[in-house]
């Protein structure tokens, strides 16, 4: 663990200074708890400012954090957080504060809750939309035991927009579990929330007619007991017009809400109520993304990740970028839409981190933010192709795995023209394991009627964008995070022949077989032993003829890939040099059969034996 001078001293944070596990928190007085919120705020901003990372989300949850570590015995109950984009303050709060300024960095904090590095972490995340399941299951192992321990789920972010959390939810009820889910409602993931659910919550907390109907009847009626049936059953009545609570508790939750997420009173005395009600209960808060400073609260999308930043200064530094293989291929899908009026692009809400930004506003008719809903944007894709469309479907790799029944039996089995732009392949960095690219060419090189391409620059991701745009059938163009080499990729839509590797460097013995964004790598290596180095561009399709070739001229082959060895495209080499009964030794190097954690790319690359050096040292 990276250790950095302290940043909590106690002039500045007289409480939060003596504040290092839950169990501090819980000896102050309710008095104290807000003064602790606010100093909280205060050290989150600084120490985020220091490092980076994720920053609006969490500056939303403090007030519901001091409330749950306060009133819930953690770690022996357990608080499951979704999406930990809002976990910060949960980790200044449990032992960390002094290491915060560490996250996301080589041998740092985890960028999300992890098992493996709290026992305040009671279930690891990343992606979205998992706390009630974990919560449903771990409160189910508890009632089989006799515990009354309590179980929280968090959900929020956007993470109520995914099918999963609905799942939980209806299996819920069934079990009556010691369950509590707080729906922590900010109108926001990453981009604006997006669907009617989200359209429903929006509608009922922009009005006040609710609230102040239900609060004046109470006090009317509250000397007049005689009537009190009624009463409860008019109060039914209007949540069933006007409130979201009748969705919950038709399927058999008691919900409560919504309240101020920010009135930390409110949320103390809610909550306490709520450890007394047994069976699933829904809290419904309503917080601000980015509260408490000011232009995370203008612009939350912005500052939902930073960079290391002056938080004098109210704005985020201006880094001059190479174009990165997402804008390339948010470039190539507004030229591509612009030739063919046939063409949709979907995002399952990554419309920021995929770059279609310019796509949404150019041709909004045509652009498709399905939300946090990784199954439905896949299935969406294949509906349209069906009925003569072009989708473009544009997913993170470690996001598709969440659509892979999807992308079997509703594209693939049924050879569906559908595109695939994935972005994030390989090992992406500070988002760690949960993030990394790292199984996709494996898990999709295994299934029929797939075209797999791995663009190793700019100018080869814009063709094979168009490759298989014109391709007849699904396929798949898989580029890393991040800026290539700095070639022009131009503004032509010209594509390449199906299968088809590339020559770059002519040497003697060995062959090296480059798919991808190690391209680079490999013609340096090369240079230091007289290799002949291919791109070999794809996976699926591979250059049958051009390996045979190669048989006859080299000793040995060395194949090398950002994906994990085990069944990915050196495995598609093996594999076909086993079937043709050629007789070359193959040296696959790539991602080792193990997860991979978060730190710098160039760390992770050198750590995976990918670097030259790496590479070098394998081939003696």
């Amino acid at each position: 663990m990276l250790m950095n001078t302290k940043l909590c001293n106690p002039e500045k944070y007289p409480n939060l200074s003596g504040i290092n596990y839950p169990a501090d928190l819980r000896e102050l007085p309710k008095s104290m708890l807000e003064t602790v919120a606010k100093e909280l705020r205060e050290f989150l901003i600084e120490s985020t400012s220091q490092c980076g990372g994720h920053f609006a989300a969490g500056l939303g949850t403090v007030e519901l954090t001091v409330a749950l570590h306060y009133l819930f015995n953690t770690p022996t109950d357990k608080i499951v957080w979704d999406v930990g984009h809002q976990a910060y303050p949960h980790k200044l709060l449990t032992g960390r504060k002094e290491d915060l300024v560490s996250i996301r960095q080589t041998d740092g904090l985890h960028p999300f809750p992890s098992r493996f590095e709290s026992e305040y972490d009671c279930f690891g995340v990343g992606h979205s939309s998992t706390s009630i399941s974990a919560a449903l299951g771990m409160a189910v192992a508890a009632k089989a035991r006799g515990d009354e321990r309590r179980f929280v789920a968090v959900i929020g972010d956007g993470a109520m927009t995914a099918g999963m959390a609905f799942e939980a939810l209806n299996h819920a009820a069934d079990l009556d579990a010691n369950l509590t889910v707080i729906l922590n409602d900010n109108d926001m993931s990453i981009s604006e929330n997006v669907g009617g659910l989200n359209n429903y919550l929006a509608k009922v907390l922009s009005g006040k007619f609710y609230s102040s109907v239900k609060e004046g009847g109470k006090k009317v009626l509250q000397n007049m007991p005689t009537i009190s049936e009624w009463a409860h059953r008019v109060e039914e009545h209007m949540k069933g017009m006007v409130l979201p609570g009748t969705l919950f508790e038709e399927l058999g939750f008691n919900y409560i809400g919504p309240i101020d997420g920010h009135n930390l009173p409110t949320l103390l005395t809610t909550i306490e109520n709520i450890k007394a009600l047994k069976g699933p209960q829904l809290l419904h808060v309503v917080t601000r993304k980015g509260k408490g400073f000011e232009p995370a609260e203008k612009d939350p999308i912005k500052y939902h990740a930073v960079p290391v930043f002056d938080p004098q200064q109210k704005e985020l530094p201006k880094i001059k970028k190479k174009l990165t293989y997402s804008n390339i291929f948010g470039q190539w899908l507004c030229d591509m839409a612009a030739t063919d009026e046939l063409l949709m692009g979907i995002t399952p809400a990554m419309r920021e981190g995929s770059d279609l930004i310019a796509f949404s506003r150019q041709y909004p008719e045509r652009y498709f933010d399905v939300g946090i809903a990784e199954q439905h944007a896949v299935t969406l894709a294949a509906g349209m192709a069906c009925e003569g469309a072009k989708p473009v479907c544009a997913i993170y790799g470690s996001f598709l795995q969440r659509g892979y029944d999807q992308l079997i039996h509703d594209v693939a089995l049924q050879d569906l023209d559908v595109l695939f732009a994935i972005d994030r392949g390989g090992l992406v960095g500070g988002d760690g394991a949960t993030h990394h690219g790292a199984f996709d060419l494996s898990y999709m090189r295994c299934i029929p009627n797939m075209v797999i391409m791995t663009p190793s620059d700019e100018l080869e991701c814009r063709k094979m964008l168009s490759t298989g745009y014109h391709h007849q059938g699904p396929a798949a163009v898989r580029y890393p995070r991040g800026a290539g080499a700095g070639i022009d990729a131009g503004n032509d839509l010209d594509s390449i022949e199906v299968g088809k590797a590339l020559v770059k460097r002519e040497g003697k013995q060995t062959a090296i077989l480059a798919f991808g964004s190690l391209l680079p790598t490999a013609l340096e290596v090369a240079e230091e032993i007289d290799a002949t180095v291919v791109d070999m561009r794809f996976v699926k399709p591979l250059d049958e003829v051009l390996l045979l070739k190669l048989c006859e001229s080299h000793e040995r082959f060395v194949t090398i890939e950002e994906n994990v060895i085990a069944g990915g495209a050196g495995s598609a080499v093996n594999e076909f040099l086993n079937a043709s009964k050629a007789n070359v030794p193959v040296l696959n190097l790539g991602i080792p059969d193990r997860f991979i954690e978060h730190g710098d790319p160039a760390d992770l690359i050198q750590r995976c034996g990918l670097d030259k050096n790496g590479i070098l040292e394998a081939l003696k």
